[in-house]
């Protein structure tokens, strides 16, 4: 259902983004904040403003929490699971009829190349939607052979109204996969986007209204952290949070959310080591650990900024690598040719400086990159795509997730000391491979500690296939049944047969 890569020239640079104006979406209305307050999203190709938001705090959470249980009390709880999955699909095909447009979104508020958002991005939410639609009618209690004369039974029940904050890598994709798996399960929903990227979050919304979505069932209420997120976790009338971010954040979380027992689910931060054994095909390797890293320019949870390489095929690879950095194209992300986009915010790339910073000092030597690019008028977030060879797995940049173009280059001798490599360190996200043996690809896949495991192959997802991390990578898990397991809870029921 890929569409073909979209033009800059054929999106109208005059289309209004919202056709809301940046408004919440709470009840099926839209409105200013109670605040009056706006802040400013910017394009970070740029640094011009796209458009003033409507910033929420504590009294709009509540009214988006209200009117989530006014929903679940009125048509949306009431609603058959067929009817549900019809809304879902009618929402997919929305997402699908305006890909160009969701993906120029996406492009402007996030950095992203537009050959990115119209390719995968959106085509992948369409799906997600799709998926989840079908998922409806495959919610399923179970009969018990209990003992006794009894007949035992069980339900499985939304959760109520849920809190879903997303992250600003992957705004819609990510929202999607929570949204659309918690309104497949009945609930209602209280959607936060991050605050640098909440274009395509309110678009959303307002494709959910076209598709018949009832007023309350999905609520949108941009703004910050600090003050919309903390009021969303607080809310007492909030029986569950989703939340992708940093891991620092997820562990704020937990403690707040532990005064009014929510269920949570937390997907958080990664360095996932992707491990090149001296069987591996070169050629293949290097377009994977290219991928693995430089993907949305680094903005990956999963990203693979630890590479592992045997001794003896460290450095033809790495120089592999380097070529092909070297040509990414760094331009307008409107331009399809542009492979390499903008950082989302200024902060991230002063972020990822001074983790260069600490790269050098603790001595690893710098192949390629280590500065900023300068693009356009200069403006821009752009980072330079950054190697660095001989990395300890005790230095901070292969410690600490950068999120960034930034790849650190581990040796290693042999498998097992790979594996005793990979598996050091606090995060358990995501693991590459790259090996023609089949017994050690697959010894690998049930000894390494992560939530995901490519084999020759790195960054694949499906809206079916379970997402999610180990230690501090969080828990829970996002798209497939698995997905869908966490808004939902099951109720016992017992029949006296004697």
């Amino acid at each position: 259902m890929t569409p073909d890569a979209t033009k800059a020239t054929d999106i109208p640079q005059t289309t209004p983004l919202l056709a809301s104006g940046g408004k919440l979406l709470i009840g099926g209305e839209w409105r200013d904040a109670q605040s009056g307050k706006r802040f400013p999203t910017l394009n970070p190709a740029t640094g011009e403003t796209l458009l003033q938001i409507a910033e929420a705090d504590a009294p709009d959470v509540d009214a988006a929490v209200r009117a989530g249980r006014s929903a679940l009390d009125g048509p949306w709880g009431k609603m058959s699971a067929a009817e549900r999955g019809k809304i879902l699909w009618r929402i997919a095909d929305l997402i699908t009829k305006h890909n160009d447009e969701l993906g120029r979104l996406e492009t402007l508020d996030a950095g992203k190349p537009i050959t990115e958002t119209t390719r995968v991005d959106i085509p992948l939410t369409a799906e997600v939607f799709y998926y989840y639609a079908g998922a409806t009618a495959r919610i399923e209690g179970s009969t018990i052979p209990v003992s006794g004369p009894y007949f035992n039974f069980t339900l499985r029940e939304p959760l109520g109204v849920v809190g879903l904050i997303g992250p600003w890598n992957f705004p819609l994709l990510i929202a999607a996969r929570k949204v659309a798996a918690a309104l497949a399960a009945g609930n209602a929903v209280v959607l936060k986007p991050a605050e640098e990227t909440p274009l395509t979050a309110l678009r959303l919304g307002e494709l959910a209204l076209e598709a018949g979505l009832p007023p309350g069932a999905l609520n949108v209420v941009p703004g910050f952290g600090i003050t919309a997120g903390a009021a969303l976790v607080a809310h007492p009338g909030v029986a569950g949070i989703a939340f992708t971010g940093e891991t620092t954040t997820g562990q704020t979380i937990m403690t707040n959310a532990s005064k009014t027992l929510k269920k949570l689910s937390l997907e958080l931060g990664g360095k996932s080591p992707n491990i090149v054994l001296d069987d591996a095909d070169l050629e293949l390797a290097a377009r994977g650990a290219l991928g693995a890293i430089f993907y949305n320019k680094g903005e990956v949870c999963t990203a693979g900024s630890r590479l592992l390489v045997q001794k003896g095929l460290r450095e033809p690879l790495v120089e592999k690598i380097a070529e092909r950095a070297a040509k990414l194209t760094q331009g307008d992300t409107m331009d399809p040719k542009t492979r390499l986009g903008a950082q989302t915010s200024v902060a991230q790339v002063e972020k990822i400086e001074r983790y260069v910073e600490l790269g050098k000092k603790e001595g690893a030597r710098l192949v390629i990159g280590g500065e900023r690019a300068v693009v356009g008028n200069g403006r821009g977030n752009f980072y330079k795509p950054t190697i660095f060879d001989g990395v300890r797995n005790d230095m901070t940049i292969a410690r600490e997730e950068i999120f960034g173009p930034v790849l650190s280059v581990i040796e290693f001798d042999d498998f097992d000391q790979a594996l005793a490599v990979a598996n050091d360190t606090a995060y358990g996200l995501a693991a590459g491979i790259w090996t023609r043996d089949i017994k050690k690809a697959h010894r690998a896949a049930r000894l390494l500690q992560a939530g995901t495991v490519w084999i020759n192959a790195y960054n694949l997802y499906d809206a079916a296939s379970p997402y999610g991390g180990y230690k501090a990578s969080g828990f829970g898990r996002e798209s497939g049944q698995a997905g869908l397991d966490f808004y939902l809870q099951t109720k016992s029921v017992w029949v006296d047969l004697s």
